[in-house]
């Protein structure tokens, strides 16, 4: 995947090779895929969706998908791509929240569709630790959205408490 930023001990960094792919119907690869949750459901042989086994196929979350669902392929799951069809959408946000906070998701959260620098901050409090920035923006741009605000003053996935519960040290 093109334009991708992952972040690293808490460093953002560029990824030059990512195998991930996003799915697409005329496309004809054995590359690594992204999978809508109806596909991904389709290819997966019994032993992943019984959650005894690692799917080779990551899974796209798209706008409508509820992530309470997929609470039991979530140990299967090598990657979840949150899609954004507008950066005016913000169910996205909400979806990384809950994946991160009450269903208790560690792995890569990649968001994908219409990313830009201004959302990336706000991204990574809401958990995200993958950002794949739309094509026509620059990566070396969307770098400095990382750096966000300075003080955070409510809750998020990555720091649960909230300003007045840190203390004078945080």
């Amino acid at each position: 995947m093109n334009n991708l930023i992952r972040l690293s001990d808490g460093q953002a960094l560029i990824v030059a090779d990512d195998p991930w792919q996003l799915y697409d119907a005329n496309l004809v690869t054995d590359a690594a895929l992204i999978l809508p949750l109806q596909q991904w459901r389709e290819r997966q042989p019994a032993a992943v969706l019984a959650g005894q086994a690692i799917s080779r196929d990551a899974l796209l979350l798209q706008a409508n998908d509820d992530p309470e669902t997929l609470q039991p392929w979530l140990a299967s799951l090598p990657l979840i791509a949150i899609d954004f069809p507008s950066f005016r959408d913000g169910r996205g946000y909400s979806q990384a929240y809950l994946l991160r906070t009450r269903l208790g998701w560690r792995g890569e959260l990649r968001a994908v569709g219409d990313v830009l620098r201004d959302q990336l901050a706000h991204m990574r409090q809401c958990g995200f630790d993958a950002f794949a920035v739309r094509a026509d923006k620059s990566l070396t741009d969307a770098l400095k959205g990382l750096a966000g605000l300075s003080v955070l003053y409510g809750r998020s996935a990555i720091e649960p408490r909230p300003l007045f519960r840190r203390g004078r040290s945080s």
